[in-house]
Protein backbone atom coordinates (compact mmCIF):
# COMPACT_ATOMS: atom_id res chain seq x y z
CA UNK A 1 0.00 0.00 0.00
CA UNK A 2 1.35 3.39 -0.41
CA UNK A 3 2.39 5.34 2.20
CA UNK A 4 1.14 8.90 1.91
CA UNK A 5 2.60 12.10 2.95
CA UNK A 6 0.21 14.54 4.40
CA UNK A 7 0.70 18.01 4.06
CA UNK A 8 -2.66 19.19 6.44
CA UNK A 9 -1.45 22.89 6.88
CA UNK A 10 -4.14 23.88 8.46
CA UNK A 11 -3.11 21.50 11.18
CA UNK A 12 0.47 22.91 11.11
CA UNK A 13 -1.49 26.37 11.87
CA UNK A 14 -3.39 25.34 14.77
CA UNK A 15 -2.22 24.99 18.38
CA UNK A 16 -3.64 21.22 18.93
CA UNK A 17 -2.45 17.89 18.31
CA UNK A 18 -3.79 15.33 15.76
CA UNK A 19 -2.47 12.11 14.78
CA UNK A 20 -1.26 13.26 11.20
CA UNK A 21 1.09 16.06 12.99
CA UNK A 22 3.51 16.02 15.40
CA UNK A 23 6.46 18.03 16.43
CA UNK A 24 9.56 16.03 18.05
CA UNK A 25 11.22 17.82 20.44
CA UNK A 26 13.21 16.86 23.62
CA UNK A 27 10.17 16.88 25.22
CA UNK A 28 8.09 14.79 22.77
CA UNK A 29 10.28 12.29 21.54
CA UNK A 30 9.07 9.76 18.73
CA UNK A 31 9.90 6.53 18.78
CA UNK A 32 11.09 5.54 15.74
CA UNK A 33 11.77 1.85 14.96
CA UNK A 34 13.43 -0.32 12.17
CA UNK A 35 10.58 -3.06 11.09
CA UNK A 36 13.27 -5.12 9.37
CA UNK A 37 12.51 -4.39 5.97
CA UNK A 38 14.91 -4.41 3.03
CA UNK A 39 15.85 -0.79 1.93
CA UNK A 40 16.69 0.39 -0.92
CA UNK A 41 20.65 0.39 -1.67
CA UNK A 42 23.14 0.94 -2.45
CA UNK A 43 23.22 2.63 -5.95
CA UNK A 44 19.26 4.05 -6.98
CA UNK A 45 18.74 5.42 -10.71
CA UNK A 46 16.22 8.21 -10.29
CA UNK A 47 13.80 7.85 -13.65
CA UNK A 48 11.39 11.31 -14.13
CA UNK A 49 8.04 10.75 -15.76
CA UNK A 50 6.54 14.23 -16.59
CA UNK A 51 2.98 14.07 -17.01
CA UNK A 52 1.32 17.55 -18.64
CA UNK A 53 2.62 20.17 -19.98
CA UNK A 54 5.91 21.54 -18.28
CA UNK A 55 8.03 24.27 -19.00
CA UNK A 56 12.11 24.12 -19.44
CA UNK A 57 12.49 26.14 -16.51
CA UNK A 58 10.04 24.08 -14.33
CA UNK A 59 12.57 20.54 -15.71
CA UNK A 60 15.52 22.54 -14.54
CA UNK A 61 14.62 23.55 -11.20
CA UNK A 62 13.76 19.73 -10.71
CA UNK A 63 16.40 18.55 -12.24
CA UNK A 64 19.34 20.33 -10.35
CA UNK A 65 17.28 19.54 -7.59
CA UNK A 66 18.04 15.67 -8.18
CA UNK A 67 21.59 16.25 -9.56
CA UNK A 68 22.66 18.30 -6.17
CA UNK A 69 21.51 15.16 -3.99
CA UNK A 70 24.36 12.66 -4.33
CA UNK A 71 26.51 15.56 -6.32
CA UNK A 72 30.05 13.72 -6.97
CA UNK A 73 31.53 17.42 -6.58
CA UNK A 74 30.94 19.19 -3.49
CA UNK A 75 28.64 21.94 -3.25
CA UNK A 76 29.63 25.56 -1.78
CA UNK A 77 28.38 27.08 0.24
CA UNK A 78 27.04 25.23 2.77
CA UNK A 79 24.16 24.60 4.01
CA UNK A 80 23.81 22.44 0.86
CA UNK A 81 21.06 19.86 -0.77
CA UNK A 82 24.09 16.66 -0.51
CA UNK A 83 24.32 17.86 3.14
CA UNK A 84 20.68 17.34 3.75
CA UNK A 85 20.97 14.39 1.75
CA UNK A 86 23.74 12.98 3.91
CA UNK A 87 21.73 12.91 7.13
CA UNK A 88 19.96 9.61 5.77
CA UNK A 89 23.23 7.86 6.84
CA UNK A 90 22.17 7.93 10.26
CA UNK A 91 19.42 5.49 10.07
CA UNK A 92 21.40 2.86 8.20
CA UNK A 93 24.06 3.39 10.91
CA UNK A 94 22.75 0.00 12.53
CA UNK A 95 22.26 -2.16 9.29
CA UNK A 96 24.50 -3.84 7.29
CA UNK A 97 22.90 -1.89 4.08
CA UNK A 98 25.09 0.72 2.56
CA UNK A 99 23.42 4.01 1.96
CA UNK A 100 21.97 5.61 -1.48
CA UNK A 101 24.07 6.84 -4.09
CA UNK A 102 21.12 8.60 -6.72
CA UNK A 103 21.92 9.30 -10.05
CA UNK A 104 19.29 10.70 -12.56
CA UNK A 105 18.68 8.40 -15.14
CA UNK A 106 15.50 8.10 -17.66
CA UNK A 107 13.29 10.96 -18.55
CA UNK A 108 9.94 10.25 -19.93
CA UNK A 109 7.97 12.97 -21.85
CA UNK A 110 4.11 12.66 -22.01
CA UNK A 111 3.26 16.13 -22.78
CA UNK A 112 0.02 14.97 -24.39
CA UNK A 113 -1.55 13.73 -21.44
CA UNK A 114 -2.09 10.01 -22.47
CA UNK A 115 -4.23 9.38 -19.85
CA UNK A 116 -6.38 12.42 -19.47
CA UNK A 117 -6.12 15.62 -17.33
CA UNK A 118 -7.64 13.72 -14.55
CA UNK A 119 -5.62 10.71 -12.86
CA UNK A 120 -7.26 8.04 -10.39
CA UNK A 121 -4.41 6.16 -8.20
CA UNK A 122 -4.54 3.28 -10.58
CA UNK A 123 -3.14 5.99 -13.13
CA UNK A 124 0.12 7.28 -11.36
CA UNK A 125 1.21 3.54 -10.89
CA UNK A 126 0.36 2.97 -14.25
CA UNK A 127 2.79 6.22 -15.23
CA UNK A 128 5.04 5.24 -12.60
CA UNK A 129 5.67 1.44 -14.30
CA UNK A 130 7.31 3.21 -16.97
CA UNK A 131 10.33 3.54 -15.37
CA UNK A 132 12.95 1.17 -14.73
CA UNK A 133 12.39 -1.80 -12.21
CA UNK A 134 15.28 -2.53 -10.93
CA UNK A 135 17.25 -0.87 -8.31
CA UNK A 136 15.08 2.07 -9.44
CA UNK A 137 12.60 5.08 -8.05
CA UNK A 138 10.52 5.75 -10.53
CA UNK A 139 9.42 9.97 -10.25
CA UNK A 140 5.78 10.71 -11.57
CA UNK A 141 5.53 14.48 -11.64
CA UNK A 142 2.07 15.86 -12.78
CA UNK A 143 1.44 19.63 -14.52
CA UNK A 144 -0.64 22.17 -12.84
CA UNK A 145 -3.43 21.19 -14.82
CA UNK A 146 -4.10 17.94 -13.86
CA UNK A 147 -6.13 16.82 -11.07
CA UNK A 148 -5.12 13.27 -8.91
CA UNK A 149 -7.28 11.46 -6.57
CA UNK A 150 -6.83 13.48 -3.45
CA UNK A 151 -4.57 15.69 -4.28
CA UNK A 152 -5.51 19.15 -2.67
CA UNK A 153 -7.62 17.35 -0.13
CA UNK A 154 -5.67 15.00 2.11
CA UNK A 155 -2.34 14.45 0.46
CA UNK A 156 0.26 16.66 -1.76
CA UNK A 157 1.95 13.53 -2.96
CA UNK A 158 2.66 10.09 -2.20
CA UNK A 159 4.55 6.89 -2.56
CA UNK A 160 4.93 3.49 -2.72
CA UNK A 161 6.54 0.58 -4.72
CA UNK A 162 5.69 -2.92 -6.21
CA UNK A 163 7.02 -5.88 -8.35
CA UNK A 164 8.61 -4.77 -11.77
CA UNK A 165 8.67 -6.78 -14.86
CA UNK A 166 10.76 -10.18 -15.34
CA UNK A 167 14.19 -9.12 -15.69
CA UNK A 168 16.50 -12.33 -16.28
CA UNK A 169 13.47 -14.17 -14.68
CA UNK A 170 13.67 -12.71 -11.94
CA UNK A 171 11.09 -10.05 -10.26
CA UNK A 172 12.19 -6.83 -8.35
CA UNK A 173 10.49 -4.53 -6.39
CA UNK A 174 10.34 -0.98 -7.56
CA UNK A 175 9.70 2.29 -5.69
CA UNK A 176 8.00 5.07 -6.91
CA UNK A 177 6.82 9.01 -6.18
CA UNK A 178 4.01 11.02 -7.36
CA UNK A 179 4.11 14.23 -6.32
CA UNK A 180 1.56 17.38 -8.45
CA UNK A 181 2.23 20.93 -9.20
CA UNK A 182 -0.19 22.96 -6.98
CA UNK A 183 0.38 26.37 -8.75
CA UNK A 184 -3.15 26.39 -9.39
CA UNK A 185 -5.32 24.18 -7.40
CA UNK A 186 -4.17 24.87 -3.95
CA UNK A 187 -0.48 26.43 -3.47
CA UNK A 188 -1.65 27.24 0.17
CA UNK A 189 -2.48 23.61 0.52
CA UNK A 190 0.66 22.30 -0.93
CA UNK A 191 3.04 25.30 -1.52
CA UNK A 192 3.40 26.82 1.85
CA UNK A 193 5.32 28.34 2.86
CA UNK A 194 5.20 30.38 -0.15
CA UNK A 195 1.82 30.95 -0.24
CA UNK A 196 -0.51 32.25 2.22
CA UNK A 197 -1.94 29.19 4.34
CA UNK A 198 -5.10 27.88 3.42
CA UNK A 199 -6.16 28.11 6.99
CA UNK A 200 -5.37 29.43 9.88
CA UNK A 201 -3.60 32.67 10.32
CA UNK A 202 -3.00 34.24 6.96
CA UNK A 203 0.41 35.71 7.41
CA UNK A 204 2.51 37.14 4.51
CA UNK A 205 4.35 34.57 2.44
CA UNK A 206 7.94 34.08 1.63
CA UNK A 207 9.38 34.83 -1.90
CA UNK A 208 10.27 31.12 -3.46
CA UNK A 209 13.88 30.99 -4.07
CA UNK A 210 13.30 29.95 -7.62
CA UNK A 211 10.77 32.59 -7.96
CA UNK A 212 8.51 29.60 -8.95
CA UNK A 213 5.90 29.28 -5.91
CA UNK A 214 4.53 25.65 -7.67
CA UNK A 215 7.80 24.06 -8.74
CA UNK A 216 9.29 25.57 -5.07
CA UNK A 217 6.67 23.48 -3.48
CA UNK A 218 6.57 20.74 -5.53
CA UNK A 219 10.11 20.26 -4.42
CA UNK A 220 9.56 20.47 -1.00
CA UNK A 221 7.01 17.43 -1.45
CA UNK A 222 9.54 15.89 -3.36
CA UNK A 223 12.01 15.76 -0.59
CA UNK A 224 9.87 15.04 1.71
CA UNK A 225 9.08 12.01 0.09
CA UNK A 226 12.51 10.52 -1.34
CA UNK A 227 13.61 10.56 2.58
CA UNK A 228 10.28 8.45 3.01
CA UNK A 229 11.25 6.32 0.57
CA UNK A 230 14.74 5.88 1.58
CA UNK A 231 13.98 5.12 5.01
CA UNK A 232 10.60 3.14 4.28
CA UNK A 233 10.42 2.09 0.41
CA UNK A 234 8.45 -1.33 0.51
CA UNK A 235 6.22 -0.03 4.29
CA UNK A 236 8.30 -2.36 6.40
CA UNK A 237 11.55 0.26 6.97
CA UNK A 238 11.75 2.97 9.47
CA UNK A 239 8.47 4.63 10.47
CA UNK A 240 6.62 5.43 13.74
CA UNK A 241 2.75 4.78 14.40
CA UNK A 242 0.74 2.49 12.29
CA UNK A 243 1.93 1.02 9.05
CA UNK A 244 -1.14 1.99 7.36
CA UNK A 245 -0.51 5.96 8.35
CA UNK A 246 3.10 5.90 9.30
CA UNK A 247 5.31 9.13 10.42
CA UNK A 248 8.29 8.86 8.42
CA UNK A 249 11.77 11.24 8.11
CA UNK A 250 10.22 13.82 6.87
CA UNK A 251 6.58 13.62 7.57
CA UNK A 252 7.28 13.42 11.04
CA UNK A 253 8.78 17.16 10.86
CA UNK A 254 6.21 18.37 8.64
CA UNK A 255 6.01 22.51 8.93
CA UNK A 256 9.47 22.56 10.44
CA UNK A 257 12.32 23.77 7.83
CA UNK A 258 14.99 25.73 10.19
CA UNK A 259 15.23 26.60 13.65
CA UNK A 260 12.56 28.98 15.68
CA UNK A 261 9.72 26.71 14.05
CA UNK A 262 6.59 26.24 15.61
CA UNK A 263 3.25 26.39 14.11
CA UNK A 264 2.46 28.38 11.11
CA UNK A 265 6.66 29.92 11.10
CA UNK A 266 8.40 28.11 9.05
CA UNK A 267 11.53 28.75 11.12
CA UNK A 268 14.49 31.40 10.91
CA UNK A 269 15.56 30.84 6.99
CA UNK A 270 17.97 32.24 5.23
CA UNK A 271 16.89 35.14 2.11
CA UNK A 272 19.34 35.69 -0.87
CA UNK A 273 20.14 39.00 -0.90
CA UNK A 274 19.23 40.00 -4.43
CA UNK A 275 16.02 37.93 -5.25
CA UNK A 276 14.46 37.95 -1.77
CA UNK A 277 14.28 34.31 -1.64
CA UNK A 278 13.42 32.20 1.27
CA UNK A 279 16.13 28.69 1.28
CA UNK A 280 17.73 26.77 3.41
CA UNK A 281 19.89 24.32 1.07
CA UNK A 282 22.24 25.29 -2.17
CA UNK A 283 22.15 23.22 -5.27
CA UNK A 284 23.85 22.82 -8.13
CA UNK A 285 24.05 25.64 -10.93
CA UNK A 286 23.60 28.32 -8.31
CA UNK A 287 20.13 27.16 -7.25
CA UNK A 288 18.47 27.83 -4.15
CA UNK A 289 16.29 25.14 -2.08
CA UNK A 290 13.63 25.27 0.93
CA UNK A 291 13.75 21.40 2.28
CA UNK A 292 12.12 19.86 4.77
CA UNK A 293 13.24 19.19 8.62
CA UNK A 294 14.24 15.33 8.51
CA UNK A 295 13.73 13.72 12.06
CA UNK A 296 17.24 12.78 13.16
CA UNK A 297 16.50 9.29 14.67
CA UNK A 298 20.14 9.94 17.17
CA UNK A 299 18.42 12.52 18.62
CA UNK A 300 14.68 11.56 18.40
CA UNK A 301 14.10 15.19 17.47
CA UNK A 302 13.83 17.16 13.94
CA UNK A 303 16.83 18.57 12.45
CA UNK A 304 17.43 21.41 10.35
CA UNK A 305 19.94 22.50 8.08
CA UNK A 306 19.70 26.46 9.37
Amino acid sequence: MAAFIFLTLFLSLLPFSSPTRSFPNTQNQLLFQYHNGPLLSPHVSLNLIWYGNFKPSHKAIVIDFLSSLSSSKPISPNPSVSTWWNSIRKYYTNTNIQPLFLSLATQILDPNYSLGKSLANSDIFALASKGGHRNAINIVLTAADVTVDGFCSNKCGSHGSSLGAPIKGKTHKFAYIWVGNSQTQCPGYCAWPFHQPLYGPQTPPLVSPNNDVGMDGLVINLAALLAGTATNPFGNGFYQGPKEAPLEAASACTGIFAKGSYPGFPGELLVDSVTGGSYNANGRNGRKYLLPALFDPSTSGCSTLV
